[in-house]
């Protein structure tokens, strides 16, 4: 049983809100985050404190599809604030559905707080130059090379449902509201933060922050965010039923269990 000042990252996928296998509506997210936060209050009974983060993947494509459909009639946003307005959006959804839930289970005192976290990383990271993550809509070859001539997207092959934009994904360096987060963190307010592996800003040599079109795995984000809170154990919530080796290939082999050796 851990004692009260033992600390916990807990990370949501983002496919654990948003089911690939039903329509992608408010109201489903909303049920599938009060389903995905039910054993939080599992860690509270424990005597954990908590940090919650969260992927953004399918909320982050249907905002882009939003800009697309409003070109030419509204601002096109860039990356790095569709990533911000995901995070506030699904902040606001999961520290609701954290309220409810401690509310039903005996925790109604505990504070629940989401910060729109900014993140820093190298402005010379291979990754932004090489871009592999996928992000958006799929597109068929004739309207990928249509968008990668007209909008100077880098789009790859994704698969047989065919072409996706890809952008780079630099490594995550420190989270920038490290140090109220880890404040309120060690007070016992839950804090949901990192959000989509947060917003991605490197710092110029005077200490002036810019933001960079880009995305942060949500994951290497969870990691850096647990360091810099001293967190003990780092929990990866997500719809797949096992952690697997060579995922998606003919060689995938799952492991129901692993150890530390």
């Amino acid at each position: 049983m851990p004692d009260e000042s033992r600390i916990a990252v807990v990370a949501l996928g983002g496919n654990a809100i948003s089911s690939p296998d039903e329509q992608d509506t408010i109201g489903n997210q909303f049920r599938h985050s009060r389903s995905a936060l039910q054993g939080v209050t599992e860690l509270l009974h424990r005597g954990y404190k908590l940090a919650v983060t969260h992927g953004n993947g399918p909320q982050v494509g249907n905002a882009l599809l939003r800009v697309e459909l409003a070109a030419g009639r509204a601002p096109e946003l860039p990356l790095g604030v569709i990533v911000a307005d995901t995070e506030g959006g699904m902040g606001y959804m999961i520290e609701q559905c954290l309220q409810n839930v401690f509310l039903r289970q005996g925790h109604g005192q505990i504070e629940v707080v989401t910060i729109v976290s900014q993140v820093v990383v190298d402005p010379n990271d291979p990754a932004l130059t090489n871009p592999t993550k996928f992000i958006g809509q799929f597109y068929t070859e004739q309207e990928a090379k249509q968008k990668s001539e007209e909008l100077g997207w880098t789009v790859k092959p994704a698969g047989s449902r065919g072409y996706r934009r890809v952008v780079g994904s630099p490594m995550p360096l420190e989270i920038l509201n490290r140090k109220v987060i880890r404040q309120l963190v060690h007070t016992g307010a839950v804090v949901i933060a990192a959000g989509g592996g947060g917003i991605p800003v490197y710092r110029e040599a005077d200490g002036w922050l810019e933001g960079v079109d880009a995305v942060i795995d949500k994951d290497r984000a969870s990691a850096v965010l647990a360091r810099d809170i001293e967190a003990h154990d780092l929990f990866i919530v997500t719809a797949a039923p096992y952690v697997s080796l060579n995922y998606g290939t003919p060689e995938q082999v799952d492991l129901p269990r692993m150890t530390g050796k």
